[in-house]
C-alpha cells in the first residue's frame, strides 16, 4: 500500500490546495490522538521502570543495560522494518502490527514476578514501537509537504508528550493510592486499547489516499542518500549516547532519597510536559527561522545532568525541566530537518536507517553511564554534556549541505 498524497497536484486550484491542507492536517491530529494514548501508556510505564526493576532485584549496571538495550533493540530494527515498508508499501500492516505489540506488552508487566521477565517486555514493548515508528514518520513527512514538516512533527511530538506527562501522573496516583507497581502497570491497560481504537479510526478515515507525493522532495544522484543526511546521523548519535535515560535518572532519584518513590513519576511528567511544549515550539521556529532553533533546542539542554545527578530535590528538578526540553527539541526536529533532504521513496528506510544509529548510540552511552554511575558521578555528568555539545558543530557542517533550511 502506498503513502498517502496529501498533495493534488494541481497548483492552481486553491481550493485544491486547502483540501489537501485540512486532509493533511486531519491525519496529522488523529496519528497525534493516536500517540497521546500510546505515550500515555509507555511512558507511564517508563517512569516507573528504573524503580521496579530494582525492586525485582536488579542493580544500577542491569538497569542502564535493560534501558540501553530495549533502545537499541527499538532503533535497532527500524533499520529494517523502515527497509520493509518502502519495499512493500505496506506501511498500514506495520503500523497495526507495532502498536498492538508496543502497546500491549505495557499491561503484561502486571504479571512479571522477576526482573528477567520484567526487561523482556520492557524489550518488547521498544521493539514494537521499532516496528510502526518509520512508517507512521514516512507517512507524516508526507503530510508536511503541505503544511510544513517541522509543524507536523512539532504537533505530533506535543501530542506525544501529552500524553507522556498524563501516564505518569496516573501511574503517581495509582501508586499513591495503591502502593503496587503490578497494579499501576494494569491499570495502563485503558489508554492501551484507546490507542488501538483510535488507530482504527485513523485507517477508516485516510487508508485509501494512495499514492507518493514526490513533487517536493529534493533529486538526490544514484541509489545512496546525501551527506547532510549522514552528518545528521553523526549528530543525532552524540546527542544519543550523552542523553541518559530516565531508568538511570529515576534509578539515581530512588537510590539518593532525596524523592520519593511517588514524586518520582510526577518529575517525569514535568519533563515531558516541558517536552511537549518545547516540541511545538522549536517545530514552528524551525520553519520559520530554520538553523539557529537546533542550536538553542540541543545546546541548552546539553546541561541537565549536572542537575539531576544531584542530591538537592529543586535541582534534580530543573535538570528534568531541561532534560524534557531536550527531548522534545530531538523529536520535533531531527526528523523534520531529515526530511528536507531525503526523496520521498525513501522516508521510512532513511529513518529507520536514522533510527538504528541512534539506538546503538544511545546502548553504548547507557551502558558506559549505567558504569560511570557505580564509578563516579562527576565523569558521567562530564561524559553526557561532551557528548550532546560535540553534536553542534556536526550540526554546523550539515547546515551547509541543506539548502531548503534556512
Amino acid at each position: 500500500m502506498a503513502a498517502f498524497k496529501f498533495n493534488t497536484g494541481r497548483a492552481e486550484d486553491s481550493g485544491s490546495a486547502v483540501t489537501a491542507a485540512k486532509v493533511a492536517f486531519r491525519f496529522v491530529l488523529i496519528f497525534g490522538i493516536v500517540n497521546f494514548f500510546a505515550d500515555m501508556t509507555y511512558e507511564g510505564a517508563r517512569s516507573i521502570a528504573g524503580p521496579f526493576l530494582g525492586m525485582l532485584g536488579a542493580s544500577s549496571i542491569a538497569v542502564g543495560f535493560v534501558a540501553g538495550f530495549g533502545e537499541m533493540v527499538g532503533y535497532g530494527l527500524r533499520s529494517i522494518s523502515g527497509y520493509f515498508a518502502d519495499r512493500t508499501r505496506r506501511y498500514w500492516s506495520l503500523t497495526f502490527a507495532g502498536y498492538a505489540i508496543n502497546m500491549l506488552a505495557v499491561p503484561a508487566l502486571a504479571l512479571a514476578g522477576n526482573w528477567p521477565l520484567a526487561a523482556a517486555l520492557m524489550v518488547a514493548e521498544r521493539t514494537g514501537r521499532a516496528l510502526r515508528r518509520p512508517a507512521v514518520e514516512a507517512m507524516l513527512s508526507h503530510a508536511g509537504e503541505v503544511i510544513g514538516q517541522g509543524w507536523v512533527f512539532g504537533l505530533n511530538e506535543a501530542l506525544d508528550q501529552a500524553g507522556a506527562t498524563l501516564g505518569p501522573l496516573i501511574v503517581a496516583y495509582v501508586l499513591y493510592r495503591r502502593g503496587d507497581y503490578h497494579y499501576a502497570f494494569a491499570v495502563l491497560l485503558i489508554s492501551a486499547l484507546s490507542c488501538l481504537g483510535v488507530l482504527l479510526l485513523a485507517w477508516i478515515l485516510h487508508h485509501r489516499r494512495q499514492g507518493l507525493d514526490a513533487s517536493h522532495t529534493p533529486s538526490v544522484a544514484g541509489s545512496g542518500l546525501p551527506r547532510a543526511y549522514w552528518l545528521y546521523a553523526a549528530a543525532g548519535a552524540l546527542l544519543a549516547a550523552g542523553f541518559a535515560d530516565f531508568a538511570l535518572i529515576a534509578f539515581h532519584l530512588q537510590k539518593n532519597g532525596s524523592v520519593s518513590a511517588g514524586l518520582i513519576p510526577v518529575f517525569y511528567a514535568s519533563a515531558m510536559a516541558t517536552g511537549a511544549l518545547s516540541a511545538l515550539i522549536f517545530g514552528k521556529l524551525l520553519d520559520r527561522i530554520g538553523f539557529p532553533v537546533l542550536l538553542i533546542g540541543f545546546g541548552i539542554p546539553a546541561f541537565f545532568a549536572p542537575l539531576v545527578f544531584l542530591n538537592n530535590a529543586k535541582l534534580e528538578l530543573a535538570g528534568m525541566i531541561l532534560w524534557g526540553m531536550g527531548m522534545g527539541a530531538q523529536d520535533s526536529c531531527l526528523k523534520a530537518v531529515l526530511s528536507s533532504v531525503i526523496p520521498g521513496g525513501k522516508r521510512s528506510t532513511a529513518f529507520g536507517i536514522f533510527d538504528t544509529g541512534f539506538g546503538v548510540a544511545w546502548f553504548l552511552g547507557s551502558v558506559l553511564m549505567g558504569w560511570l554511575y557505580a564509578k563516579s558521578i562527576p565523569a558521567l555528568m562530564a561524559f553526557s554534556v561532551a557528548m550532546q555539545l560535540a553534536s553542534l558543530p556536526v550540526l554546523a557542517l550539515a547546515r551547509k549541505e541543506t539548502p531548503r533550511l534556512p
